[in-house]
């Protein structure tokens, strides 16, 4: 076979696949609202002051911890008005990897509530500093949010 030849078989065949996957659409999960591990609706919010944005997955009952929770809280603060957490993990996140990101969310921290959920915080930035400012609550007392 020559060149000329090969290059007309064989080098049409990924342009003529790539032709025939042009029109057809992309598999796109089915809309709707965003769930928990729990099961329960994850909700946007903010704090009133809008500083702080964050998520909250189903409704603490009144006189639970989770109830004087709200986002943007520290970590300190937290701890001082619920008590310290059962289990606790932390993870990278991908803005780590922005060059010159300086803000406090490369890492997150996710704190397990016996009985109550999850809690996550922004873990810092890529230097070791920044606040941990609580971003999600998980109410799901049976403990499926924690999966490290």
């Amino acid at each position: 076979m020559t060149p000329a030849r090969w290059l007309l078989t064989f080098g049409a065949l990924p342009l003529a696949l790539l032709a025939a996957c042009a029109g057809r659409p992309l598999d796109k999960p089915p809309a709707g609202p965003e769930r928990a591990a729990s099961g329960a609706e994850i909700r946007q919010v903010r704090t009133a002051d809008g500083r702080h944005e964050g998520e909250i997955s189903g409704t603490p009952a009144p006189d639970s911890r989770f109830a004087r929770l709200q986002i943007g809280m520290q970590l300190k603060e937290v701890t001082r008005l619920i008590g310290a957490h059962d289990q606790m993990y932390s993870h990278e996140t991908g803005k780590q990897w922005i060059p010159f990101y300086m803000g406090s969310d490369a890492r997150r921290m996710k704190m397990l509530y016996q009985g109550e959920g999850c809690l996550t915080f922004t873990g810092g930035n890529i230097l070791g500093g920044g606040t941990n400012e609580l971003v999600r609550i998980d109410v799901d007392p049976a403990g499926k949010c924690y999966q490290p």
